[in-house]
């Protein structure tokens, strides 16, 4: 289950300069590219040292994504804390929205549409969100099969919640993000049959 309780704080305080540290560098990668970015610079330009980016980091790329263990707990809550007669499905969709559009609303359409293109055009970037997004699977498919009274995620549980993170990634990569997401959980939840015969019926 989640942690739900109140960060003390000192928690609220190394979240702060996490936050502080991933924010800067973030918009130093974006202005210079990140190649170009050492670790020392984005200390002196946060005011820490290399040793504290580092001890909330553990490599260059995570510098980017601060919120990592919150989306997978929030990824989570959302299937455990859905309201009653809600599918798992509908339950991660609703997620899904609702982080693309906090997101907007946080940074606005355009600089979201710059932070994504950013992303896909960084290879290391793009790889390492890639690998860090897919390790919520296991986490994922446990909370399903508990949801659903199994001991264990069967072989379809973790089908499905590989699947649904892959979407996720597919989202992070076009600039219509809540077409794509509309889109694929469309599929999820009615199949390839129907779309593939709509699109048949469309060509002829």
């Amino acid at each position: 289950m989640t942690n739900t309780a109140p960060l003390g704080r000192r928690e609220r305080k190394k979240a702060a300069t996490r936050k502080a540290i991933s924010d800067v560098a973030t918009m130093m990668f974006l202005e210079r590219g990140f190649d170009n970015v050492s670790i020392r610079e984005v200390a002196d330009a946060a005011d820490v040292s290399p040793t504290t980016v580092f001890a909330h980091f553990p490599q260059k790329e995570a510098l980017v994504f601060d919120e990592d263990d919150e989306q997978r707990d929030r990824l989570v809550s959302a299937v455990r804390g859905r309201a009653e007669g809600v599918t798992i499905n509908r339950a991660i969709r609703d997620f899904y929205t609702a982080e693309v559009g906090a997101n907007i609303d946080e940074h606005g359409n355009d600089v979201t549409r710059i932070f994504v293109r950013f992303l896909n055009e960084t290879p290391a970037l793009r790889d390492y969100a890639a690998k860090m997004w897919l390790r919520h699977e296991d986490a994922l498919a446990e909370a399903i099969a508990d949801e659903l009274g199994l001991d264990d995620p069967t072989a379809e549980i973790r089908v499905y919640s590989r699947f649904v993170l892959q979407m996720q990634l597919l989202v992070n990569e076009n600039d219509d993000q809540l077409g794509i997401l509309e889109a694929g959980f469309a599929v999820l939840e009615n199949g390839w049959a129907p779309v593939e015969a709509a699109l048949t019926a469309h060509a002829g």
